[in-house]
C-alpha cells in the first residue's frame, strides 16, 4: 500500500509536468554538442542551462548526447526507473516495511530528479551499485558520483573497504585529471560556486544509496537488539580505554591498533573482530554482495 501510494504520487507529478520535465538532462545534452561544435558548455546559448561540472566529464555525456533529444531523454528517464525500481525490489525483498517507509519519505526528491533529469538520482544508483561489484569498479563509480555530485563523496566511509582503496585511487586520478585542465576546471568552480540554485531537497537521496549498507546490518532492524547493541559499544570502548590507561607506554600501541585498523578499513588487512561480539552478523566488510537479483545478502572475496 505505501509503495503503491509512493509510487502514484511520484507519476501523477511527471504527468502534471508533461513537456516541461528534462530541464537538467537537456542541460547535459545541449553542453556535449556546444562543446563539440566548438563553444563553451559554461557559457551556452539559450535555452541550454550552463554545465557546471567538470570540465573533463564531458566525454562520460557523448555517446548519450549524440541521440536525438526526443530519443535521450526517453532513454535517460526511462533507465532511472528502470534502475530504481530494480534496486526497491531488492530492498523491498529484504525489508518490506522499512523499503516501503523510506520510499514514501524519498517520493518528493525521486519525483522531482525524475522531472528535472538531474543526475543525482544515477549517482545515487552509482554509489548503490559500489556494493555489488568489485572493488575496483565499486571505488570508481564512487569516485565519479563524487565529482558529478559532492553528496555522495562522505559515504566513502560505507563503501566495501577495498573499495575504499580503489576510490582513494581514482579520486587521486579525478584530481590529476582537474589540474591538467585547470584553467576551465577553476572557471568550472567560480561558475558552480556563483550560479543561484534552490534548496535541493533531492540531496535526500543520499539515504537511498545507503541503504545495501545499512539493510546488510540486521540487528538493527530488530528494535529488541537496538538496548544490546549500544551496550556492547560501550562495554567495548571501556575495555579499550581501560586497556590503553593500563599500559605503561600506551603511546606505541595506540599507533599499532591506528595502523591495524587502518589497513582493515582499507582492505588491506583482514577485518579486525571482537570475539566476545562474535555472533553480531558481519557487515559488507571487503566483500561484495550477491548481484540484486537474490534475496539474501550473500559475500563474495572481493
Amino acid at each position: 500500500m505505501l509503495v503503491a501510494l509512493a509510487g502514484s504520487a511520484v507519476l501523477v507529478f511527471l504527468l502534471a509536468r508533461g513537456e516541461l520535465a528534462g530541464a537538467d538532462a537537456r542541460a547535459y545534452w545541449g553542453a556535449v554538442r556546444v562543446w563539440i561544435d566548438g563553444g563553451d558548455p559554461m557559457t551556452p546559448p539559450a535555452p541550454y542551462m550552463p554545465y557546471v561540472y567538470f570540465p573533463w566529464t564531458l566525454p562520460i555525456f557523448v555517446p548519450w548526447a549524440a541521440l536525438p533529444w526526443e530519443i535521450a531523454w526517453f532513454l535517460w528517464r526511462g533507465v532511472s526507473v528502470i534502475l530504481l525500481l530494480w534496486t526497491a525490489a531488492w530492498a523491498y525483498r529484504q525489508h518490506p516495511l522499512t523499503t516501503a517507509v523510506l520510499l514514501v519519505i524519498l517520493a518528493a526528491p525521486i519525483a522531482a530528479t525524475l522531472d528535472t533529469g538531474n543526475i543525482t538520482l544515477f549517482a545515487a544508483l552509482a554509489v548503490w551499485a559500489a556494493h555489488f561489484v568489485g572493488p575496483r569498479l565499486g571505488g570508481g563509480l564512487w569516485a565519479l558520483a563524487s565529482v558529478l555530485k559532492w553528496f555522495p563523496a562522505p559515504l566513502w566511509l560505507i563503501l566495501p573497504p577495498r573499495a575504499r582503496l580503489w576510490g582513494m585511487i581514482w579520486a587521486a586520478l579525478a584530481v590529476i585529471l582537474s589540474l591538467a585542465t585547470w584553467p576551465q576546471t577553476l572557471e568550472q568552480l567560480q561558475l558552480a560556486l556563483g550560479y543561484p540554485r534552490p534548496f535541493r531537497g533531492d540531496y535526500v537521496l543520499l539515504l537511498w544509496a545507503a541503504v545495501p549498507w545499512i539493510w546488510s546490518h540486521p540487528r538493527w532492524f530488530a528494535v529488541g537488539e537496538w538496548r544490546k547493541i549500544v551496550v556492547e559499544a560501550a562495554e567495548r570502548t571501556n575495555a579499550r580505554w581501560t586497556r590503553w590507561r593500563a599500559m605503561p607506554e600506551p603511546l606505541p600501541y595506540l599507533s599499532i591498533a591506528i595502523v591495524r585498523h587502518g589497513r582493515a578499513f582499507l582492505g588491506l588487512a583482514p577485518r579486525i573482530t571482537h570475539p566476545e561480539h562474535a555472533e553480531v552478523a558481519p557487515s559488507l566488510g571487503s566483500h561484495a554482495v550477491a548481484a540484486p537479483t537474490a534475496a539474501p545478502v550473500t559475500h563474495r572475496t572481493g
